[in-house]
This record gives C-alpha cells, structure tokens and sequence, in this order.
C-alpha cells in the first residue's frame, strides 16, 4: 500500500474514535495549552529548533522500566504471551505460566532498589552529554511517574514505589543538563493483544492469559482493588492481524483503531507528563505523533508544548521528536531515526536514537560481551554530527537501577574522547561537505521504516574523514590513525571550491601544532610519532 493510500485509509477510520462499546466513559480531555501555535500542519510548520539542542549533540537516555527486571531484553511484555518464544520460555521457567504470572506480577516483581539517579547522570555528564532522557512510559502502558490519569499503574504506586521521571529530572537539573522525556504508551492498544490469547498445545491449552482479567477478579490476589484492563487495555476485540505490528506502527492494515476513551486518556496523561515535570524535550515512539492520523491528539500534545515553553521562555525551547517524518512534518518537530542516520547533511537539525544494547537491559548481551564499543559509538556521534544531527545513546539500565561494569567502562571511555575531542562537536555546524573517504564514496545502506541502517554500511577506517564547522576554524575528525603517519584530506587542496583562503595552521586537539603542506591534491598533515591515547579518531583543527 502506498503511503498515500494508506494514511487515506487511516484517516477513513477516525469515525471509529468517536463511539466504542468496548471502552467506559471517556474522560474530557485537559485544555491545551494557548498560544502561537494551533494544532495544525501549517501552524506546526512555523516551529524552530532551538539553539540549545542544535548546540549539545549528545544526549543519553535511560530506557528503563519494568520490562528490565527479567533482564531479558526488548518487548519483553509483548513477547511473554507469545507461545514458543524465547521470551515465553523464559518466562514460564523463571515466573510460570502467563494465565498466573503475567507482566501486572512483573511489574509487582520490580523494586529498583539500587536506583541512584544522581550517580548515573553524573557520570553521563562527565561522558560528556548534554541532555539527558528518561522514559516516561514504554508499550507496556505502566507510567514512572506520579500520574493522575493513571493513578493505578504507576510506579509511585507500585513496583518500586518511586517517582522515577521525577527523581532523573532532579539529577539532570542539579548537574546542568537538559532534561527530556519518552513516551511510548500509545501502541499498547494493540502492542498487548497478545495478552488476549492462550496456548494452543500442552497442558494449559486454551487456559487464557491474564490480559482479559477484569477488576473483579483481583479477589485475594495481590492486586485486589486495581483494574488490570487500566494496564493492558485489552477490553476490545483482537485487530484482524491478530495484533501484530511492525515498526511502521500503520494504525490501519487490520489494527482496529483505538476508541476515543483510550485516546482522551494518552492525552491527558502525557499533558500531566508536560505539566507537570516541564521536560526540554519530549521523544515520542510513533510515526509522527502519538495516533496519529487516526486521532488529533499527538498534534495537540505537540502545540500544547510549544505553546507552554512560549509562554515560559518569550520563544520557544521545546524539542519535540517523531518518526518517519515528510518535509512539512520535518519542519514542525525534530526528526528521529532510529537505529540508523541519514547518508548526507540535512537541512534541519535532527537526532539519531540507538543503544550500545538492548533498548531494554538484556543479561544475555553482557554474557556474551556483545555492547558496542566506545570507538562504534564515537564514530556513530562523528558522522551525525557532521550531518547535522544529534546523537541519543541508550545505556541499558537492569532491573535493580543500576549499570553493569561493562557498559560503565564504555561510557567512560567516550567520556575520555570527547574530553580531548569534544571542542569539534558541540557548538558546531555542517561544514560544506560531511566527509570524504571510502565510506562516503559506498552506496549508503538504505532505510527501512523509522530507520534501521545501522551498521550496515562499509566501516570506517583511517581513510574516513569527516568534517564540521566552529566558529573560526574547520575541524577534520580523522576515523582511525593511520599507518604512515600521514593525513591527505583531498577537499582541503590548494585552490579547492571550499575554503575561502589558503590554510594557515593545522592543529592536532589536544596535542598541539602540526606540520603540513596544501598543494593540488590536498592538505598534507604529518602526525606526531606517538599515537593519540584513543587512536580510532583524531581531531585536526583547521584554521
């Protein structure tokens, strides 16, 4: 189906919004926020990406919530209630069976009981970032903060008891950096049909799982007195895929639209959200916004907080995110792909989510020693930035709030590059060109829905270089050292089409003057014989 065709078929379904048997009353939604901006493309569109976020570059998130306490990687709530599933198997030999044990006992599992934000943003701090991001929410529907519109499922109510957006913005204010917020809850709607089913062999055949539970039957269980339909959202009819979903998030192509009950409510606790935790920046998991085509909520949340940092600052400096985004979409938030980065400079700021691992903590990575390494995540932040975006990189929290010695030695190993390197990446622009090299020559590996390229291009070697621009000089990030001890930068040559005069210093970040020569065919950089401290990329500053 083209896209087209498909948002025409979304669109169709916003009558479904209006009335649902399957939901209770619907909740009247909070007034949005007042001010220059409307819900609307054209008025969306007139949004500008404030200096502040084109300024810090590096960002790091902590993607953590209850689905972290089996230590078993991603999706693990959806994935739980799919029989045969590596996550299933795990589940039934280490909780039960989902018809007793299922993700609302996680959830009631979960403690974070060595939880210490003010540690953890610290060290990012010093790894170098300059936004910090908590998730807010994830599919699994549970909010990590104190929630009024979701008063029940929640973890200042339950698992660990704690504020957790509330005490990761206290950490984040207290060490000087922008604060942000994820938010994901709008896919749980169909994300947990899964846990409508039941097994289809063995000894609890047909015995059903516990996504239909209602609240009367929590007499004598733990959870007497919540609903668990608040949680999994599951008093509806399966979509006709049987609730499948891709990383598109197409609400149509057999998704049954969400009611308007559901939608009223994301509304109205993500405002809470804004409110009440003010965040700088708000990520939000979806193609464009939250429902959207099928709801205009994600557009208003998106007004409402231009509205409210207007009011707050005289202009605003508020960064929204979304995905899979067209050019007037591009101009009305800040592009998110993820997993993935664009093959050339773009026009308007925009970001790069990934994880050194699992999005959400996987023990089985840390087994096998499988994080990215430090140099992955530099070269990933290099290219970025030279193409004008920003990076946010997911450390996986576990279940007890804390971060393993392995990804700690990683962190505070790009701490320690950027330290020496950093004067090339923050504050800067796109020079006239990102780069030059075997990489930037290659085909680049294509997209697949919000992103997914990553790694799947040609690696970067001491014959990459990639440029971006300061204030009164041009920095060349060298992608390795190399051999000879010799750097050529072609599009640096003697009467070349992009610097305005001939080059009059060459400096080494960090390490001082450097001989060089500028003829036809390029700039001649001679290296020191010792080797920088992180050899796999070195900073020439040009001026």
């Amino acid at each position: 189906m083209k896209r087209r065709e498909l948002l025409q078929h979304m669109a169709a379904a916003i009558p479904a919004l209006a009335v649902s048997p399957y939901a209770g009353a619907a909740g009247a939604r909070v007034p949005m926020a007042t001010g220059p901006f409307e819900p609307t493309w054209p008025s969306l569109s007139k949004y500008e990406t404030p200096d502040w976020f084109r300024n810090a570059k590096f960002g790091i998130w902590a993607h953590w919530g209850p689905q972290c306490e089996p230590e078993h990687g991603d999706w693990y709530a959806r994935g739980m209630y799919e029989e045969g599933s590596d996550h299933y198997k795990y589940h039934v030999a280490k909780y039960g069976h989902p018809s007793k044990f299922g993700f609302k006992d996680v959830i009631h599992r979960w403690k974070a009981q060595r939880w210490n934000p003010d540690e953890l943003v610290g060290l990012y701090k010093k790894a170098g970032a300059r936004y910090f991001v908590a998730l807010a929410n994830h599919h699994d529907n549970f909010d990590l903060y104190k929630s009024r519109y979701q008063p029940e499922w929640n973890s200042t109510k339950l698992g660990p008891g704690k504020d957790l957006v509330g005490g990761w913005r206290d950490a984040a204010r207290k060490h000087g950096l922008r604060f942000g917020v994820s938010v994901h809850a709008a896919h749980a709607w169909n994300w947990y049909e899964t846990a409508q089913g039941a097994d289809k062999t063995g000894p609890l055949a047909g015995v059903p799982y516990d996504g239909r539970l209602k609240k009367a039957d929590g007499k004598g269980q733990w959870w007497n007195g919540l609903d668990p339909q608040a949680l999994y959202a599951q008093n509806h009819p399966l979509s006709k895929d049987g609730g499948s979903t891709d990383q598109r998030w197409a609400w149509g192509g057999g998704v049954l639209p969400p009611d308007k009950a559901y939608a009223d409510k994301l509304y109205n606790r993500t405002v809470d959200l804004l409110d009440n935790y003010d965040p700088d920046l708000v990520y939000y998991d979806d193609t464009v916004l939250p429902l959207y085509p099928v709801s205009d909520i994600g557009m208003r949340l998106a007004a409402h907080m231009y509205n409210r940092s207007a009011a707050k600052h005289g202009k605003v400096q508020a960064v929204v995110n979304g995905k899979i985004l067209d050019e007037v979409q591009r101009k009305s938030m800040v592009w998110d792909i993820e997993r993935g980065q664009s093959p050339r400079i773009e026009p308007l700021p925009w970001q790069t989510c990934t994880c050194i691992g699992s999005w959400h903590y996987d023990r089985r990575i840390y087994d096998n020693k499988a994080y990215k390494s430090a140099q992955t995540v530099v070269h990933t932040l290099i290219d970025i930035v030279s193409k004008n975006g920003n990076l946010l990189l997911s450390v996986p929290v576990r279940g007890d709030g804390t971060i393993d010695e392995q990804e700690r030695a990683i962190v505070e190993e790009i701490g320690r590059w950027m330290a020496v390197n950093g004067e090339g990446i923050y504050d800067s622009r796109p020079w006239a060109l990102y780069g030059e090299g075997p990489v930037a020559e290659a085909a680049a590996a294509p997209m697949s829905g919000p992103g997914f390229n990553e790694g799947k291009g040609k690696p970067f070697s001491g014959a990459d270089i990639r440029f971006t621009a300061g204030k009164d000089a041009v920095y060349a990030f060298v992608m390795g050292w190399p051999d000879n001890g010799t750097v050529t930068i072609k599009t640096m040559r003697a009467g070349g089409e992009h610097l305005k005069k001939a080059v009059s210093r060459v400096e080494l970040v960090g390490g001082g003057a450097l001989a060089f020569r500028q003829t036809a065919e390029g700039l001649h950089v001679t290296l020191p014989r010792e080797r920088a401290a992180l050899p796999y990329a070195i900073t020439l500053k040009v001026a």
